[in-house]
């Protein structure tokens, strides 16, 4: 039987690249991973805003470009050509006034977005403020947010009503009476995220280093609120779009002679069951906004919020 002998030596001469076989290279089973960058890329990982923000955006588009969507004046009268049906002249058919469904659809579009978007910024602002304030203050918390628990306990739509009542209609005092309503869901929301945050580590070393109480809010725990609340005032501003066509629905909110979608609906309804296309083209607008504005929002949500970003 033989043997192979050991040369004297081998046991301590450095490994070479010739001693040491290398495996083959496995093929690649998945393709390699590309990160999508720009807007494109974004669009992609979140469908959510791109749809919302897409419909939106044609949205307002049709809003400012009304009078160059072959439209006519919203408020001339025509007796003559009441209550006719939808056609190549008339797409979306005339009031029982004769006035042009069609150019008071898109002319009311204004209404509801500059009521929306108004009612989210001012909500938002004036929400923040106190939500800061009573959260990180605490002897103001229990004063403010008593108010506004009071405040809550009263339906946003029913509290609208009543101070419309104590005013004059106007798109100013729908505005005001909807912003009143909404901020305090508003401040509670912000509240809870800085009751969170002010017992975070980094603040409670920034107070130890001496910062002062508005530099904390201002440094430290308004850009940790930004978030939330700006999802919140997406969902507001769908909300606000509602309550408006609910207050000119009931008389309560913009003036008769203000074409807005809610005021078509409340002068359709009475022949709704002979002529329902009068109510149902700014009811479908209606529709069609506050779930691009929703959709919106949902999109945010889950972009802003890192619980809910997709891992690969």
């Amino acid at each position: 039987m033989s043997t192979s002998t050991i040369q004297p030596g081998t046991l301590h001469r450095p490994l070479t690249a010739g001693d040491v076989a290398a495996a083959a290279p496995l093929p690649d089973i998945l393709p390699p991973v590309r990160a999508r960058r720009g807007l494109i890329g974004f669009l992609r990982r979140n469908p959510t805003i791109a749809i919302g923000g897409g419909l939106m955006l044609l949205i307002i588009a049709v809003a400012i470009l009304a009078p160059l969507l072959w439209t006519v004046d919203p408020t001339a009268l025509a007796p003559a050509r009441r209550t006719r049906e939808p056609s190549a002249m008339y797409w979306f058919g005339t009031d029982m006034l004769g006035r042009d469904v069609y150019s008071r659809v898109l002319y009311g579009a204004r209404v509801s977005l500059i009521v929306g978007f108004a009612v989210a910024f001012f909500s938002s602002v004036i929400g923040l403020t106190i939500g800061l304030v009573s959260g990180f203050v605490r002897w103001a918390d229990a004063i403010v947010m008593r108010v506004m628990d009071g405040i809550m306990s009263i339906p946003s739509i029913l509290l609208a009503i009543a101070l419309m009542a104590l005013t004059r209609g106007s798109v100013g005092n729908v505005i005001l009476a909807i912003t009143i309503a909404e901020v305090p869901r508003v401040s509670r929301l912000v509240r809870g995220v800085v009751l969170s945050l002010r017992e975070q580590p980094y603040v409670d070393a920034a107070v130890a280093s001496g910062t002062t109480t508005p530099r904390i809010i201002l440094r430290h725990i308004l850009p940790n609120t930004l978030a939330p609340l700006t999802v919140q005032a997406t969902y507001i501003c769908a909300s606000a779009m509602i309550a408006e066509s609910i207050l000119s629905f009931i008389g309560a909110g913009t003036p008769p002679i203000i074409p807005s979608w809610g005021n078509i609906m409340a002068e359709g309804r009475a022949l709704w069951q002979v002529k329902p296309y009068i109510v149902f083209f700014p009811a479908v607008f209606l529709s069609l906004t506050v779930l691009a504005v929703n959709l919106l929002g949902d999109g945010l949500r889950d972009w802003l919020d890192p619980r809910m970003a997709k891992k690969v």
